[in-house]
């Protein structure tokens, strides 16, 4: 279809199909300013991108906030910017919005089309690895908004089209931006890399967190069942309404978490807390044994009790490190009783399609327990970063006000205005 050029147009507007800006209100991080949300997150204007033959330009309505924004502010573990060979970054992995222009080569999207994102990317010639196994193993596997520049916070976005799924027509805009990232890698870990099973018992970390509220969900929906680790029993009690069998509150347990460089009376502390953190466990899920599988994503802290309270032949499936990446552990634990490791990074197209069905059907449900205007996005990333949060944070972009669920409500509500 031919585009209409225009300079600018302003933020939180749905402008009229064929109408392309030159320009874009983004969320910019620059290696000058990295640093904690409130002080690398800063407004500019800048060129909207380009779009490939495989692509697609999105007009971004809603966006979801995720740790790596957090990351890419702090330039730690790694700067994105040595990463995209950019000079800036916009963050962002997580988005609802509208189809604006595809490629040339792209025949199954239009632009109109409602869509929410799945954040891997993978190369653009087809190679063996995605075409025959899982793309995920490609070589230019990316996740999209944190190792690629054009991310969700402004008001378009450039992805591959694979990337594209429908949104679910019953969700509003923030609601269908805050789930993709942590949902997705969720559905990986544990239907495809864990393979649970059902009947079987899962400790899930951080339970009440972007990917907890998803585990606990979708163990339930498995027909397995879990006990998810807390810090509050507020947070208990949200979990248990979102379909996990119990809860533990570690506060309870002030010596739980691994300590480098322990005393012997410390590390005795330590060990006798893990036996009751245990015992917990087992009077929690109705079991005399440990857990089958083990919902890692905290890494340092919780690693080493991870693997040591597994059952014989039980599995610790893991995607992250945010408490550190450096492990200490006993590994006798783990030939002894011959548990199992297992690695996993996000999703690929076909799982991100098959768990976004679960949230079509509504028997998987984003929780969003805070929703933000696009000038709190940094606050939103502040308060994250602070652990103040439980649930999936959204923010609108291009949405002019929050719960409108589509295209013509968007525009019809700047109309009544």
């Amino acid at each position: 279809m031919p585009y209409q050029k225009v300079p600018l147009v302003p933020i939180g507007t749905v402008p009229p199909l064929g109408l392309l800006p030159e320009k874009m209100h983004a969320w910019v991080i620059r290696e000058d300013r990295f640093g904690e949300p409130l002080q690398s997150f800063r407004q500019e204007i800048v060129d909207v991108p380009e779009i490939g033959p495989n692509e697609a330009l999105v007009l971004v309505m809603a966006a979801g906030v995720n740790f790596n924004g957090i990351w890419a502010g702090r330039g730690k573990p790694i700067s994105v910017l040595k990463i995209t060979g950019k000079d800036f970054h916009i963050a962002g992995s997580d988005a609802s919005g509208i189809v604006w222009k595809v490629g040339e080569n792209v025949k199954h999207w239009r632009p109109g089309d409602e869509v929410v994102l799945h954040c891997n990317q993978s190369c653009d010639t087809y190679c063996g690895q995605c075409v025959g196994y899982d793309p995920m193993m490609c070589q230019s596997q990316k996740i999209w908004g944190y190792e690629t520049p054009y991310g969700s916070f402004a008001q378009f976005t450039k992805v591959q089209a694979q990337q594209l799924l429908h949104k679910p027509k019953h969700l509003s805009w923030e609601e269908a931006s805050s789930y993709g990232l942590t949902y997705f890698t969720t559905f990986r870990m544990l239907v495809d890399r864990a393979e649970l099973k059902p009947g079987e018992k899962v400790l899930v970390w951080g339970a009440s967190g972007g990917l907890g509220v998803f585990a606990v969900q979708l163990v339930k929906k498995m027909g397995a069942e879990s006990v998810g680790v807390v810090s509050s029993d507020e947070k208990g009690e949200f979990i248990l309404g979102l379909g996990a069998k119990g809860y533990i509150n570690r506060r309870k347990y002030p010596n739980l978490l691994w300590k480098d460089n322990a005393t012997p009376a410390e590390e005795k502390a330590r060990m006798d807390e893990w036996k009751a953190f245990g015992r917990e466990f087992q009077e929690k899920a109705g079991t005399n044994r440990g857990p089958d599988v083990v919902f890692e994503h905290v890494g340092k802290a919780t690693f080493p009790l991870s693997v040591w309270i597994l059952r014989k032949f039980g599995r610790v499936v893991i995607c992250g490190a945010t408490s550190g990446y450096d492990l200490t552990f006993d590994v006798r634990y783990l030939w002894m009783h011959q548990k199992s490791i297992i690695g996993s990074h996000f999703a690929n197209g076909e799982q991100a399609a098959r768990a976004n069905e679960l949230v079509m059907s509504g028997d998987i449900k984003p929780v969003m327990t805070r929703r933000f205007t696009w000038e709190e996005i940094p606050e939103a990333h502040e308060l994250m970063a602070q652990n103040k949060h439980h649930g999936k944070f959204a923010c609108l972009v291009s949405a002019p006000a929050f719960d409108l669920k589509n295209t013509q409500e968007a525009r019809g509500f700047r109309a009544a205005a």
